[in-house]
């Protein structure tokens, strides 16, 4: 090494072939380091100090007040990349120069003019994060990167002139803005590196963990979300709860895709050079922020009233953590960002546990519901509108309510009705266990009103309660995603006994109207089996007509086709027989009492069927699509 390091001039001398010593040991004076005789890394320490402490100097902000107001990366580039080779060349020139003289006082010298070199890039990485904000901000960032990365794509894929064309335009749509962000990114690298390799990483990244983590709080308030004690959420109004929720859906959302990726990708940008910096920094900014947001899901479901109506904002909350758990994965990837994870799967978990206890307790009190007092004119009862509005909207939900349920598994199969599903449900096709799950509730149901049904005195009324109850069931199975859960079979099956069940009222409840009138309307017949005919028609029809008037259908299809099934077995054969006798009875005295309905009438009081009273009709207008 010594011979390295000696001067040319020294070196020939020695390396004569009649010099008296040619061995390196053979007089060590004649080859001891002096003033006279520098060193090769005294030369490139002189050479190095000439060269920075210029630059250097010209930017400490303890001489001039030039320095202490101008930033040196905004006054130009080109200079502070200047800047930054010095910094390497200073760094580079010690630690050669300490493998020979740790203790020179060029080597005391170029550590000072470090530490002014080190001060210079501080204020710069300061300045650049705050100064910037704006342009640094997540949703800058992650804008910036999601359009390199197209740019990226697309290039792989065309040929060079088209290549040259995407380049242009892409450039042209970039905003100034991004520019900005661009330029910010690539100069905090600049920096970052450069001081980590000086040994200066502590400074850069308490910087950048300060003003970085600032950002993540604040956006975090700023998106509502608060830090809550359980006891907060336990004495906390529902309504207000309820807003809360709101708050944290829209706010997980943002945090997730614009946030937390958008931090992620400027930490990993900045700090390229060192994995365990990067990822030990991205941690500190970003666990506060991110365990207040993830563990919010876990307090409510733990502290919230297990009640049925309040599933759908824990499953709101499921079904975010859900969907966006691959991106979670992917921001929070490092071992130190696994309490994150397991908050966020801790959360995942807690909620699934409290929609079970919701559903079951939804099926429990189904399952108790016995109320007895029958619905005014065959409606709808409350308690079908209730558990289809529930049951539509659960449907919804079919994308993550398998996974929920797989630790409770759907009713054996023989507690269904055979062939519950047709063809859709056989051993070498099984239905899903979610739509049997769903099966089973409509089922519940379906008993529950064939039970309340019994409580009507007169069958008639029965029946017409069975068809439109089944019927607005079916309706809102096939205008909900029930439709695809419980399929085309169990549709088609239940229509066909809501027409089995408006038979049978139709049947029971005017086949005395009906059978009132002759077969054969046009056959000859004696005047007092004539008058015997009109009384018995008038009877029987009036006392049909005030009963079933009190009937609401609402269902305009189920109303219509009420209508004319019934017009259709009467008024053709009372017409035909009205007009076949009614001149001849006109002319007896008090005909009126025998002739009190003419076909007309009798079509415009069918025709007002089922529409109810004024009042009832207002109470049992049902709009027939799924609402939430």
């Amino acid at each position: 090494m010594r011979e390295i390091c000696c001067s040319p001039k020294s070196s020939s001398k020695s390396d004569s072939p009649n010099s008296p010593s040619t061995s390196l040991f053979s007089s060590p004076s004649r080859f001891s380091f002096s003033p006279s005789r520098p060193s090769f890394s005294d030369s490139v320490m002189n050479r190095t100090l000439e060269m920075a402490e210029p630059m250097i100097m010209k930017w400490d902000p303890n001489t001039t007040n030039y320095a202490k107001v101008t930033s040196l990366f905004y006054v130009s580039r080109g200079e502070a990349n200047d800047f930054i080779k010095c910094v390497y060349n200073l760094q580079k020139a010690m630690h050669f120069h300490s493998m020979e003289n740790s203790k020179s006082d060029k080597l005391v010298r170029a550590h000072s003019l470090m530490q002014v070199a080190v001060k210079r890039l501080q204020k710069e990485f300061y300045q650049i994060l705050s100064m910037n904000r704006a342009h640094l901000d997540p949703e800058s960032i992650t804008t910036v990167s999601s359009r390199t990365s197209a740019r990226s794509s697309l290039s792989e894929f065309e040929d060079e002139e088209e290549d040259d064309r995407i380049v242009a335009v892409a450039g042209e749509s970039i905003s100034e803005v991004e520019d900005v962000s661009n330029v910010a990114m690539a100069d905090l690298r600049l920096i970052a590196e450069c001081m980590i390799s000086s040994g200066y990483a502590k400074d850069c990244v308490k910087i950048y963990k300060v003003i970085r983590k600032s950002i993540i709080d604040e956006a975090i308030y700023r998106l509502n979300v608060e830090k809550l004690s359980s006891s907060q959420v336990h004495k906390m109004d529902w309504e207000v709860l309820d807003l809360k929720i709101k708050d944290w859906l829209r706010a997980a959302d943002v945090a997730v895709k614009i946030l937390f990726n958008g931090e992620r990708i400027l930490c990993d940008h900045v700090f390229l050079s060192n994995d365990s910096i990067r990822e030990s920094c991205f941690t500190a900014i970003s666990k506060d922020g991110s365990m207040i947001l993830f563990s919010f899901p876990e307090i409510v479901a733990k502290n919230c009233k297990k009640s049925p109506e309040k599933v759908f904002r824990l499953l709101d909350m499921y079904t975010a953590i859900a969907e966006h758990w691959p991106e979670i994965e992917a921001i929070f990837s490092s071992d130190s960002e696994s309490i994150i994870r397991s908050q966020a799967l801790t959360s995942h978990d807690k909620l699934g546990e409290s929609i079970r206890t919701a559903l079951a307790e939804f099926e429990t009190v189904l399952q108790k519901e016995s109320s007895k007092t029958p619905i005014a004119g065959g409606g709808i009862h409350h308690l079908t509108v209730d558990v289809m509005d529930y049951v539509t909207l659960l449907a919804d939900y079919s994308n993550v309510l398998p996974d929920i349920l797989a630790e409770s598994p759907p009713p054996a199969k023989g507690s269904l009705p055979e062939s519950y599903f047709g063809i859709a449900d056989t051993d070498e096709s099984p239905a899903p266990a979610i739509s049997l799950r769903f099966a089973w509730l409509i089922l519940i149901l379906l008993c529950k009103l064939d039970g309340k049904a019994k409580h009507y005195k007169d069958v008639s009324f029965a029946y017409l309660f069975l068809a439109n109850n089944l019927r607005y069931i079916v309706v809102k199975v096939r205008s909900s995603n029930l439709k695809y859960l419980l399929g085309e079979n169990w549709i088609s099956k239940h229509e066909e006994k809501v027409k089995q069940f408006a038979s049978n009222y139709e049947r029971l409840g005017w086949s005395h109207v009906i059978e009132s009138l002759p077969r054969e309307p046009n056959a000859s017949m004696a005047p007092q089996q004539v008058k015997e005919i009109f009384k018995r028609f008038n009877s029987s029809f009036e006392q049909a007509y005030r009963k079933h008037s009190m009937c609401v259908v609402s269902d305009s299809n189920l109303r219509d086709e009420l209508k004319v099934s019934i017009t259709e077995k009467i008024l053709p054969t009372y017409r035909e027989f009205y007009n076949k006798y009614r001149n001849a009875i006109i002319k007896e005295r008090h005909s009126a009492h025998v002739v009190r309905f003419s076909p007309e009438e009798v079509g415009h009081q069918l025709s007002d069927l089922f529409f109810g009273p004024i009042e009832l009709e207002r109470c049992l207008s049902f709009e027939f699509s799924p609402s939430r």
